[in-house]
């Protein structure tokens, strides 16, 4: 009875020693799974293999400004025929798998030379803060939704590549909200600065509004009082700025273009106002 009750005990432990490594082995193996899908999506990405990139989502998929898998498709390919030069990156910083779904919180940047003439260049930054959630479907894990938690662009050309250049929007703002965005840079000297600020919801064709550009007034900070929409959908804040110089030659005045750019920067709005309490 004595050797049966110690061969029982040591068959129980020996068999619960086994099993631990399994499943930490099976879970660990999930999660290099789920990274290796966003790993594969930069690879595709900085190759232009469009189709191999969008097949890492599931036709299901519906991003963070509702736009499904045909409308982000469609988006994807203006942005990389315009843009053919974007160099993709991620950092991966956390991974939950649970059964057949996860989650992987990322930050991703872009970069890309811009130019407008040989001698007239710029460039184009990107860095975003997303979730994204996957789902094993059919024995492949697939993104079938995202969230991006704040993200901003910049688009800068000439002397604007050497501003330090700050744009102040909130990170997320209830609807039909007041809410203020403010830019603030200091021009370099013999400069006179231009500048607008202008809030476009998020949509599919993209509509802009007017720019209604003003000179830089004395303290450097420009700023504009915004409404958030009604309509459930994020916003973009968009600075434009201008930058020249005055040339007199021959009793005349000229204005040469020394630099000009974009900032631009994500406003998530709330789904109702009573979420403002509860994320506070």
């Amino acid at each position: 009875m004595y050797n049966y009750s110690m061969k029982r005990i040591f068959l129980i432990f020996l068999i619960s020693v086994i099993i631990q490594p399994v499943q930490a082995f099976s879970f660990y193996s999930q999660e290099n799974a789920v990274k290796n899908v966003i790993k594969s999506q930069i690879k595709y990405a900085n190759k232009g293999n469009f189709d191999k990139f969008i097949a890492t989502y599931d036709s299901s998929y519906v991003n963070s400004d509702g736009f499904n898998l045909d409308v982000y498709s469609e988006l994807i390919k203006d942005v990389w025929s315009t843009y053919n030069n974007i160099k993709y990156d991620v950092k991966i910083k956390n991974v939950e798998v649970n059964n057949n779904t996860a989650q992987v919180e990322v930050v991703e940047y872009a970069n890309a030379g811009l130019a407008v003439t040989k001698n007239y260049t710029g460039a184009l930054n990107s860095v975003s803060n997303n979730i994204y959630n996957l789902e094993k479907i059919d024995g492949k894990w697939k993104v079938v939704s995202d969230s991006i938690i704040d993200e901003t662009t910049t688009m800068l050309y000439g002397a604007a590549q050497n501003l330090d250049i700050k744009l102040t929007v909130p990170q997320e703002i209830a609807p039909d909200t007041e809410y203020t965005a403010s830019l603030e840079f200091d021009a370099p000297n013999d400069t006179i600065a231009i500048a607008s600020i202008s809030s476009d919801k998020i949509e599919y064709p993209q509509k802009q509004s007017k720019e209604v550009f003003r000179t830089m007034p004395e303290d450097n900070i420009l700023e504009r009082l915004f409404t958030s929409n009604s309509d459930n959908a994020d916003e973009y804040v968009v600075a434009a700025i201008g930058l020249t110089k005055t040339n007199v030659e021959d009793l005349s005045i000229k204005l040469s273009l020394t630099g000009f750019g974009y900032v631009i920067k994500r406003v998530n709005v709330l789904s109702s106002k009573d979420e403002v309490s509860v994320n506070e």
